[in-house]
């Protein structure tokens, strides 16, 4: 059965909520389909932090029954679970519906999670798992299947020039300058630094830097990443040795500190 977290939630929003929306627009609604209620509370309540609306369900049948009721914008669900298993709840939901669909698996379901992919699955996850990392998987689903309207103006954001203090970037002539001197940087480093600075005192995780600087059919080591970020601050030295914009949160990411 599904689970409610409260009346006002069953409803779609509350009176915060609505508000906010208003401000910002309508935020994404995220499935959880799990039988394991610690997990469905604890990941609500990461999912909620973030402005996301949640959906939860604690079994497959009435998963694909409220999926179809009130389709959201990413599913995330648990293999092993009563009634319907996550395997049957994703070949169903495929027959009528590209719904993306993040999966949970043990630590040696290796075979369930190629066959999740092939069955269509975007993603999988691996138990035991942190709260941030499934948020961050869930925000590389959402980008990567953003309606193409949405695409194209969150291009032409991209595309503006941005101004951070002392740095200044600008994506269509590919130029960087910090404090008036020219800083040459490669793609990949212009695209990190671009998704760092889009949100100072904001953490980038690795994965969502990842997402941001490479297309998503090439796969790197989290720790290239890494090596970008020492080759940054190396160049940004060069012109200025005070430099301290881009702060380390080890075992989390990175962050850019607006000078």
């Amino acid at each position: 059965m599904q689970e409610v977290r409260n009346e006002q939630d069953q409803n779609g929003q509350t009176g915060q909520r609505g508000q906010a929306e208003k401000e910002r627009g309508p935020m994404p609604t995220i499935a959880l389909v799990d039988d394991d209620r610690n997990i469905l509370t604890s990941v609500s309540i990461a999912l909620e932090s973030e402005g996301y609306h949640v959906q939860t369900y604690t079994d497959g049948a009435a998963a694909l029954a409220g999926l179809a009721a009130n389709p959201p914008d990413v599913a995330v669900f648990d293999i092993k679970m009563p009634r319907m298993d996550g395997m049957e709840l994703l070949r169903r939901l495929r027959q009528k519906s590209d719904l993306p669909v993040i999966f949970l698996t043990s630590k040696d379901d290796e075979i369930d999670e190629l066959f999740g992919l092939k069955m269509g699955a975007d993603d999988y996850i691996r138990k035991p798992f942190s709260q941030r990392l499934l948020v961050e998987r869930v925000k590389a689903v959402l980008r990567r299947v953003a309606p193409k309207a949405e695409g194209a103006a969150a291009e032409s954001a991209a595309n503006q020039v941005m101004e951070r203090g002392k740095l200044l970037l600008d994506p269509e002539r590919h130029t960087c300058t910090w404090d008036g001197k020219q800083v040459v940087l490669t793609v990949t480093e212009f695209l990190i630094l671009q998704a760092l600075a889009q949100r100072p005192g904001y953490v980038k995780s690795r994965d969502s830097l990842m997402d941001a600087a490479y297309d998503d059919q090439v796969y790197v080591d989290d720790r290239t990443i890494d090596s970008h970020i020492k080759r940054l601050r190396k160049k940004f030295k060069e012109v200025d040795d005070d430099f301290d914009a881009i702060e380390t949160l080890y075992g989390v990411g990175y962050r850019y500190r607006d000078a």
